[in-house]
């Protein structure tokens, strides 16, 4: 499934406005005062004064969202909620390695059925890693790409009844390779914390078995998003 172009559109103006609303944010929102010693005067202070983008490690969490199928023919998706763990060792300026662990959880539609099953459970486990690298950035935020890859485990069959897969024209239970293409976006608010949203495209293989036995496999392309906090630990490269 090719992600909608209202997606990258929406996405790449979030990143353009935060990285330049930041500047005047900081300026009128963040900036604090202290006085000095004994004559009254104040002294700005900048919260992202030691934003350096030199920490070895950084981890991040956030509330998620992914869209999926559950089944090879279904007409109508799945909207999964969860969460997204991720963190990154950096062996250089630009590059780190990262990795994520990711839980959705939700309903479904399903096909017409004589067992009258409708909008059962459905889950999504992603166990990704792979190269992230640092792009744009100054002491408000940063865009950063990713490419992970590893497996995730469908789950599909739980509120079947006991029934098999295809009444309602899911996947079997299964672990599929997996890959999740995209990134970060990157607010600063301070030398430690980020806010962080993360849009991904979500690329998974799951096979289903018809009523004769017989596999199919299928590719899909889903998107997802999640948004949450980063913190940057204190090591430094």
């Amino acid at each position: 499934m090719r992600l909608p172009v209202s997606y990258s559109f929406a996405l790449t103006a979030f990143a353009v406005l935060a990285l330049c609303a930041a500047p005047r944010a900081q300026a009128q929102g963040q900036s604090t005062a202290s006085p000095t010693a004994g004559n009254g005067t104040y002294i700005a202070v900048d919260p992202l004064a030691n934003v350096r983008y030199d920490n070895r490690y950084d981890a991040s969490l956030g509330m998620a969202y992914d869209h999926i199928k559950a089944g090879p023919n279904l007409l109508q998706g799945s909207n999964l909620g969860g969460l997204d763990l991720s963190g990154t060792y950096w062996f250089a300026k630009h590059w780190g390695v990262e990795g994520s662990g990711r839980a959705y959880m939700g309903t479904s539609g399903a096909a017409p059925n004589s067992a009258q099953i409708n909008g059962p459970f459905v889950a999504q486990y992603l166990f990704v890693a792979g190269p992230e690298w640092l792009g744009p950035h100054n002491k408000h935020g940063a865009l950063i790409a990713h490419a992970l890859f590893g497996g995730a485990y469908g789950k599909f069959e739980q509120d079947l009844r006991g029934n098999p897969p295809y009444v309602v024209g899911f996947y079997n239970d299964q672990v599929s390779p997996a890959a999740i293409i995209g990134g970060h976006m990157d607010l600063n608010r301070s030398a430690r914390w980020v806010f962080r949203v993360t849009p991904d495209a979500v690329m998974t293989h799951y096979y289903s078995t018809a009523a004769s036995g017989q596999k199919s496999n299928q590719f899909d392309v889903n998107f997802a998003i999640s948004v949450g906090v980063e913190y940057r630990f204190k090591k430094k490269r």
